[in-house]
């Protein structure tokens, strides 16, 4: 369209519904045809896209989860489980991952890949995450009262909940009403949350390096990676994506990508550490190119804490 002597350009998203298959009347018509046009938007745009019977059924699986949701955290619903952290050269236990599940009555045990877009979406995951928070820095504490070694406790951070302005004082509150040492808490983001507003990320991560907080980024690799900011955010941890875990071993360019974060992060002073390490081919490769730290199937899947307790101590007598 010329319009005021410019050329617009109108990439259109078209949504078909077709009746009486998608629909008996207009109004239904119209819903099914919007769904699909949503889905030509996600697929890009420019283009179109039929209603299809699973997009009603994907539509009110979300509504049913975000419903249910809301009383996850009223009704005790929501649990961690722990995927243990090992230091590569010498197979000790380091940390763990605090990972959340959600039990719920009817669906059982749902997968955070599930409920969490859903959590982010509706914005339900800033109390979610402040439960994590706390649930993760409370066990951690528990388990050092119970004679285990201490260990770092790494609790995944979304970009929402960073960016309250009070986070870090939300962490101060956890850790004095948990007691837990600041070094034992480790705060992981990805490389996303560092792209939004580099100069107010910095003042948060300062603001955590200052209570003595550890800082890692999460999947590092897959998303914006800054050079020039990342020197200046006081971070202690990198953590290499599993899509390069996984692929080390089958010619890609994954694994000059896995060495080139263990190269820059060992010259920046900075701790590496992979996860979804599933054999020993894979850690072996790891620990000859400098790798510090692993997680993995190959070690053990995410547990329950009282069967992370127990692996740990079996662990720890076998030594």
């Amino acid at each position: 369209m010329a319009i005021g002597g410019h050329q617009l350009v109108v990439p259109p998203s078209i949504g078909i519904a077709v009746y009486p298959a998608d629909g008996q009347d207009v109004e239904s018509l119209l819903q099914a045809s919007d769904m699909a046009m949503y889905r030509a938007k996600n697929a890009g745009g420019n283009t179109f896209r039929f209603h299809k019977a699973e997009m009603q059924q994907r539509v009110s699986r979300v509504l049913q989860l975000e419903n249910a949701l809301h009383g996850a955290l009223r009704n005790n619903e929501l649990l961690l489980h722990f995927q243990p952290q090992l230091q590569l050269s010498s197979n000790a236990v380091v940390g763990c991952e605090a990972l959340i599940r959600w039990q719920h009555p009817d669906m059982g045990l749902l997968s955070p890949a599930e409920f969490i877009p859903i959590a982010e979406e509706s914005r339900l995951i800033l109390p979610i995450g402040d439960w994590v928070l706390q649930a993760a820095a409370s066990q951690c504490k528990a388990w050092q009262q119970a004679g285990l070694p201490p260990i770092v406790m790494a609790v995944n951070v979304s970009a929402l909940q960073f960016n309250q302005p009070d986070f870090a004082q939300r962490v101060d509150r956890v850790l004095q009403s948990t007691g837990l040492d600041a070094r034992w808490l480790e705060i992981e983001l990805t490389e996303s949350v560092m792209a939004e507003d580099p100069e107010r990320v910095i003042g948060t991560l300062q603001q955590l390096h200052g209570l003595g907080v550890r800082l890692s980024i999460d999947d590092f690799g897959t998303g914006y990676s800054s050079l020039a900011y990342l020197k200046r955010f006081s971070i202690h941890k990198l953590k290499i994506d599993q899509s390069f875990v996984r692929d080390l071993m089958t010619g890609t360019h994954s694994a000059s990508i896995a060495e080139a974060i263990i190269l820059m992060s060992r010259s920046l002073g900075l701790t590496t550490i992979a996860e979804g390490i599933e054999t020993e081919e894979q850690a072996q490769w790891l620990t000859s190119r400098g790798c510090d730290e692993g997680q993995g199937y190959l070690y053990s899947r995410p547990m329950p804490a009282a069967q992370f307790q127990q692996w740990f101590h079996t662990k720890n007598n076998a030594e």
